[in-house]
């Protein structure tokens, strides 16, 4: 049980910049299984930017409100994934080979390809998120942030880690089997609360967005890398947490 609350709180660390006690004490092991928690994580996530989304339409329109809350989350994360986006996108767009695109998302400044990315991406979901209900919305956050982070969790379980190190290279091991059930328990429990409070057919056009957009990344990087980087697992998350809005507001 130690264990486990200490691969909780790494997965914390590594994916936020909220700090962690100072007598946890870090081992390869314990990082290697913090990728279990992800989508709970995401949760954590998802409900401040519910939180802050709540909050601010009590005073300003849905649109800043909206927006206030997309910040948030970016200010919680250290935008981590939104920055795996960029390389990404600045890889697999301007790498030749194999080798040039993995040289390239190494590189910390901003390309066109990744600009670009990040605009449409947070161009697409404040445009998305404004044509959903508030009620909506308020499940919509924890639920996106959750499940796209176990979209995350499913590439490290069924990809090969591309680099000698970087920032993926703590999960490069894979998952386990514990791990992955960890992981897909926080998803049921996602589900299992959205239906009982909401309607289940958004979730299930929510579920068939995230689906196209995490096969949909994957193919885009894969096919150049063969496998996965740090930077992919960001891409991953932000493609899936987009197709699951869209799917959301398809119900709609």
């Amino acid at each position: 049980m130690k264990d486990q609350v200490a691969s909780f709180l790494l997965a914390v660390q590594f994916l936020t910049r909220l700090p962690i006690p100072g007598w946890l004490a870090y081992t390869e092991a314990r990082m290697a299984g913090s990728a279990a928690y992800y989508p709970l994580v995401g949760v954590l996530v998802g409900a401040l930017c519910s939180a802050v989304f709540w909050g601010a339409s009590l005073l300003f329109p849905p649109l800043v409100s909206i927006i206030l809350a997309i910040a948030a989350g970016l200010l919680l994360t250290g935008a981590f994934h939104e920055d795996g986006l960029a390389d990404t996108f600045d890889g697999i767009g301007g790498g030749h080979t194999r080798e040039s695109a993995l040289e390239i998302m190494r590189d910390s400044r901003l390309g066109t390809y990744g600009t670009l990315a990040l605009v449409a991406a947070l161009g697409l979901k404040a445009a998305i998120l404004t044509d959903l209900p508030s009620h909506l919305l308020l499940y919509a956050f924890p639920a996106a942030h959750g499940l796209s982070r176990l979209s995350s969790v499913i590439t490290i379980a069924t990809s090969r880690y591309v680099r000698t190190e970087g920032t993926g290279k703590p999960v490069s091991q894979g998952i386990s089997l514990r791990g992955l059930l960890i992981a897909g328990i926080t998803a049921a429990a996602i589900l299992l609360t959205w239906i009982y409070l909401l309607p289940a057919a958004p979730m299930l056009l929510g579920l068939a967005g995230l689906t196209i957009g995490h096969v949909a990344m994957r193919a885009f990087f894969e096919f150049k890398l063969n496998g996965y980087t740090g930077d992919t697992l960001g891409a991953v998350q932000q493609a899936s947490e987009i197709g699951f809005y869209l799917g959301l507001l398809a119900w709609l």
